[in-house]
C-alpha cells in the first residue's frame, strides 16, 4: 500500500533561505513533494534602521532552519534514516563570522548578533560605482557591471566602514555557503555562489588576467588587496566545489541533533 511504499522509499530535504521567512519541504527521489505543513516555514527577523539598510542573524536563520526541518520531518511519517540528502537555497546576502564561527557584526550598531547584510541592502552604491568604473574584464562575465547587492561592494563597503568588525572577520559566506557550513563544519563554497556573486573566474577567457579561480588583479584593483594576500581564505580560497545537495554523512553531530533527528540521533 502507499504507507509501506513510503515507508521503503528515499527521501531528500530541501530548505530555501527566503527574504522573509525560511521553508523546508520533503521530497522523495523520484520527485514527489510529501504535504508540508503549515509549520514548515518560519519568519526571521530583519533590521531596517535606516533606508537602504536591511540586516539579519545569521543565527535566528540558522534555528529558524531547525524547525522547519523538524515540522516537516514529524508531519511527514517518514523515518529521518530514509533522508539522504540536504540541500540550501537562498538569497544573497553576506554572513560575517569569525574564525571560530561566532557571529560578527555587519552593522552600525555594534550588534555581533546583526551579522548578515542583506541582498536588498544598497548602502553599497559608491563601492559598486567605484568598481564598475575600473572595466576590469571579470566584469564582462556579470554583465559588465557589477550591482550593490552582490557581495564584492558589500565586503569594501565593510572595510572602509566597519573596520573592526572587518579585521574580526574570519569567513565571509554567502548565505546558502553559510548555511552548509553551519550544517557541515566545512567552508566549502558553491561554484554557483561564488561566480554569480564573487566574481570568481569559471572556464577560460583570453580577456582575463587568470584562466580560472580568483582573479587577484582584480580585488588589488577595486582597493580589496588582503583578498590576495591571504589566500583568499576568508571568502572560499580554493574550497570550491559544484556540490548543491549534501548527503547526511557530511553533517556534524551537533548539526544532525539540531535539523535531521526530530528529537534525538537515530541509528
Amino acid at each position: 500500500d502507499k504507507k509501506h511504499v513510503r515507508r521503503m522509499a528515499d527521501y531528500f530535504l530541501g530548505v530555501d533561505v527566503g527574504t522573509g521567512s525560511v521553508r523546508a519541504a520533503l521530497v522523495s527521489s523520484v520527485g514527489h513533494c510529501i504535504h508540508i505543513p503549515t509549520a514548515s516555514v518560519q519568519a526571521v527577523n530583519i533590521w531596517n534602521d535606516k533606508p537602504d539598510y536591511y540586516e539579519q542573524s545569521s543565527e535566528d536563520i540558522w534555528q529558524a532552519c531547525c524547525s522547519v526541518v523538524k515540522a516537516t520531518l514529524s508531519g511527514s511519517g517518514i523515518s529521518p534514516s530514509q533522508v539522504k540528502g540536504i540541500g540550501f537555497t537562498g538569497t544573497c546576502s553576506l554572513v560575517a563570522i569569525d574564525p571560530n564561527g561566532q557571529p560578527v557584526s555587519v552593522s552600525q550598531s555594534n550588534d555581533d548578533q546583526r551579522n548578515v547584510i542583506m541582498w536588498m541592502d544598497h548602502r553599497a552604491l559608491d563601492e559598486a560605482k567605484q568598481i564598475n568604473g575600473t572595466k576590469h574584464a571579470v566584469l564582462q562575465y556579470v554583465g559588465g557591471v557589477i550591482s550593490p547587492e552582490m557581495q564584492a561592494p558589500k565586503l569594501l563597503w565593510l572595510k572602509r566602514n566597519l573596520r573592526e568588525c572587518w579585521d574580526r572577520t574570519g569567513h565571509f559566506f554567502d548565505l546558502p555557503d553559510f548555511m552548509t557550513f553551519r550544517a557541515t563544519g566545512k567552508a566549502t563554497r558553491s561554484l554557483c555562489s561564488v561566480v554569480c556573486k564573487w566574481n570568481y573566474v569559471c572556464g577560460t577567457s583570453e580577456e582575463s588576467s587568470t584562466n580560472s579561480g580568483w582573479d587577484a588583479s582584480y580585488w588589488c584593483q577595486i582597493g580589496l588587496e588582503e583578498m590576495p594576500t591571504e589566500n583568499f581564505q576568508r571568502i572560499g580560497m580554493l574550497r570550491i566545489v559544484r556540490i548543491t545537495f549534501w548527503d547526511y554523512s557530511w553533517l556534524d553531530c551537533q548539526a544532525l541533533v539540531s535539523l535531521s533527528r526530530v528529537n534525538s540521533l537515530e541509528d
